[in-house]
């Protein structure tokens, strides 16, 4: 079979590693055409703490994704988050040499923007344009070809620690793979479950995963505020397993089955099974116990990061709402309580615009995942996969000649 465009999203998460494969339509849509999914174990509230565990990880989520798709992948697209993500909005000008701007100019200024103090021990992630400005014309945002004497160029810059992305790369080349771009998660996901008249008019996206929740706002179709605070749907989990006094896996169980967001939902006669410690016997106790615990902790999730919304500046520009995705936002009652705490319309984000095995990955928990696919096709640095043509028996034998060979 010939080659064709592929494109592979890794989503490294908290709690479960995510490997998607897509292939680039003609229309320019994606198709999905594999995903594998694996228990994360080597990272805590973002960043990597294990590389073995967490290469370990990586290997089954691809090798899962290779089996469906029927691909040998090399190179992919990861995202980065955790507490250590510092984001800020930077202005460069530059004199236009010729009255047309060109690209050239554009890059001038875009330099000029990121020319600012950077410690030693972060590195920028993304340089995002937000708007032009020609000679007091603001709102612009393709400038070349336009004529003026002095551009001014707005931009967002995400920056990260070095030894947090450096950790990222060394699992994925561990792992086989190469890493074609890092991107800042909440990123990823906009790209998957934004439409583009939602970040036209303002709004919040908030993906709250196992370890954290980013945030990422947009206003007049650009980015103006990205952040990531260390704290997710794990503290849920924590608080479940302390307050019902049952093991961190049943815990796990417990939330995704029965957890509730807002206790006034739940109806008071609703029971539920809590398996003991140790051996002792399983528990019958109330739902709405279960929803009294978690509830307060969604509530130190939304206040946080009600106060990013508000340090940001854009409270009241933001008529789009806000949109939850991630693995979290899938517990019942989580838009209400959204809507209780900022005051304004919510919806959950599932990813859109996209083909092939999409009833797969229609959920906010891929959210991730389909967004680093559709960032690898928009930015145009496309992977290109040879499709399998061998079968393991032959690339058992074709490895033992190998073998035989070397010890020859």
């Amino acid at each position: 079979m010939s080659k064709k465009d592929f494109v592979v999203g890794l989503d490294i998460g908290t709690t479960k590693i995510c490997c998607i494969v897509g292939e680039i339509a003609e229309h320019g849509m994606i198709d999905i055409i594999g995903i594998g999914t694996a228990p994360s174990v080597g990272l805590r509230k973002g960043c990597v703490i294990n590389i073995d565990a967490t290469v370990e990880s990586i290997t089954k989520a691809v090798e899962e994704a290779e089996l469906m798709a029927g691909v040998e992948i090399s190179n992919v697209f990861t995202g980065i988050a955790g507490g250590h993500i510092k984001s800020f909005n930077s202005t460069g000008i530059v004199a236009i040499k010729d009255k047309e701007i060109t690209e050239q100019d554009v890059q001038r200024v875009i330099d000029a923007a990121k020319a600012v103090a950077i410690p030693l021990d972060r590195e920028v992630i993304h340089i995002m344009p937000q708007e032009y400005v020609i000679d007091s014309q603001d709102g612009i945002r393709d400038p070349i070809g336009m004529t003026g004497v002095r551009l001014e160029g707005k931009v967002h810059i995400v920056t990260g620690a070095v030894s947090s992305a450096q950790n990222i790369i060394k699992c994925a080349n561990k792992a086989g793979l190469n890493v074609s771009e890092i991107c800042l998660e909440p990123i990823a996901s906009a790209e998957a479950v934004l439409s583009q008249d939602e970040k036209d008019l303002g709004v919040v996206l908030i993906d709250i995963g196992g370890g954290t929740s980013d945030l990422a706002i947009f206003r007049e179709g650009a980015i103006v505020h990205t952040s990531v605070l260390p704290i997710g749907g794990n503290h849920i989990t924590n608080d479940i397993a302390v307050g019902l006094r049952t093991p961190q896996v049943e815990a796990e169980k417990i939330k995704i089955r029965h957890g509730c967001a807002l206790a006034s939902l739940v109806k008071p006669d609703e029971t539920i099974e809590v398996a003991g410690v140790g051996g002792r016997k399983p528990r019958v106790l109330s739902r709405r116990l279960l929803a009294e615990i978690i509830e307060p902790r969604i509530e130190e999730i939304f206040s946080l990061i009600q106060r990013e919304i508000t340090a940001s500046g854009y409270t009241e520009l933001l008529s789009g709402g806000v949109v939850l995705t991630g693995g979290a936002s899938l517990l019942e009652g989580m838009p209400e309580l959204a809507e209780f705490i900022f005051e304004m319309p919510v919806k959950r984000g599932i990813p859109q615009n996209i083909g092939g095995l999409r009833d797969v990955v229609n959920s906010p928990k891929f959210a991730t995942g389909v967004g680093l696919l559709k960032y690898g096709a928009r930015h145009g640095v496309k992977s290109r996969f040879q499709i399998r043509d061998k079968n393991i028996y032959d690339k058992v034998r074709g490895s033992m000649r190998t073998w035989i060979k070397d010890l020859f």
